[in-house]
């Protein structure tokens, strides 16, 4: 009995640590320095463009750790980020479509390192998303990289 206890807090336990694993993307709300540590007097390591995609992996009070597309850590602090979400085209082209289909019409088509904001939930390998001037459709998840 004292070990079914045991393994039925474990997995209670192991349940409550999955939503850590989901990952969470924000987008720079303007031109932001990335620092080495979680302060203004850390080392300034480089600046990205607002609506760069982020994604968070540490959260304090003031700064948030982020990872860049190319892997980079850094510390941003938090009045630098957006609440909305962008991705950034990793494909050499993103053919974003009326629809989530394969056949669907392609509206417009996006070049390598494009940031598109993002609209709505992914469903089915399918993200929406809208181009800076306008132009709404949806990316393959798999060509865009922030979500």
């Amino acid at each position: 009995m004292r070990a079914a206890s045991r393994l039925i807090l474990a997995m209670l336990l192991g349940a409550l640590c999955v939503p850590a694993l989901a990952l969470d993307y924000r987008a720079a709300a303007r031109s932001s320095i990335l620092y080495d540590s979680p302060s203004a007097a850390g080392k300034k390591l480089y600046i990205v463009a607002a609506d760069t995609p982020l994604e968070v992996v540490v959260t304090l009070e003031k700064w948030i750790k982020v990872r860049t597309h190319d892997g980079q850590l850094a510390w941003i602090a938090r009045a630098d980020l957006s609440d909305h979400q962008t991705v950034e085209v990793t494909a050499d082209k993103a053919e974003i479509r009326q629809t989530p289909a394969e056949d669907a019409p392609v509206v417009f088509a996006a070049a390598r390192n494009v940031l598109l904001r993002v609209t709505g939930p992914a469903k089915a390998g399918w993200l929406p998303v809208a181009h800076a001037d306008g132009e709404t459709g949806f990316a393959r998840l798999v060509d865009v990289w922030g979500h």
